[in-house]
């Protein structure tokens, strides 16, 4: 179905979270190449959370905005590229960091995108560097993370069909607002 809001296109079925009242929330695309590789930048050594770890495109909600506003905009500012199409969603989080910024919940979503993807314009102050990741380079992306911590490999391998399903629902068990 098309999203003239967002001038994009949210595919029938995709689940979009609904944040409740002074909740946090962060967004994450997986982007998929030509060759069914999926798209991660390494975090840089000297950012607060998560320092020198692949990461997916994304990042914080601001205030005001939409769970697929602040998708549009994390894709564009971290790439350069136009979020263009929303697949599925890939799973429903709750995270703390060590950054004292408290709890967090994270929607992260297959999503299609325009641009170049052999060039991304990368935040080189917040990014080190970038990769395409195929089943066999998975393990990479636990790189400088303890066990348990695997979200970004977890996520980067059910998109790929690769992996179980990442995980879905709120723990409060509120529902999910289905577009």
């Amino acid at each position: 179905m098309a999203d003239d809001r967002y001038g994009l296109v949210v595919d029938a079925g995709v689940e979009v979270p609904v944040p409740g009242d002074g909740e946090t929330w962060t967004v994450g695309a997986v982007v998929l190449d030509g060759r069914g590789r999926a798209f991660a930048q390494r975090r840089g050594a000297g950012r607060r959370l998560f320092p020198d770890c692949w990461d997916i495109v994304g990042g914080h909600v601001e205030a005001g905005e939409s769970l697929l506003e602040a998708l549009a905009r994390e894709v564009r500012e971290e790439t350069g590229w136009r979020l263009r199409r929303v697949r599925r969603l890939l799973g429903v989080t709750s995270w703390t960091g060590d950054d004292g910024g408290g709890l967090r919940h994270e929607a992260d979503f297959l999503v299609d995108v325009d641009g170049d993807l052999d060039r991304p314009a990368l935040e080189w102050s917040k990014h080190s560097a970038y990769d395409w990741f195929g089943p066999g380079d998975l393990d990479r992306l636990k790189e400088n993370r303890s066990p348990g911590e695997y979200l970004v490999h977890d996520l980067i391998a059910a998109a790929l069909g690769t992996g179980s399903p990442a995980p879905t629902g709120l723990p409060d068990g509120r529902a999910i607002l289905r577009e």
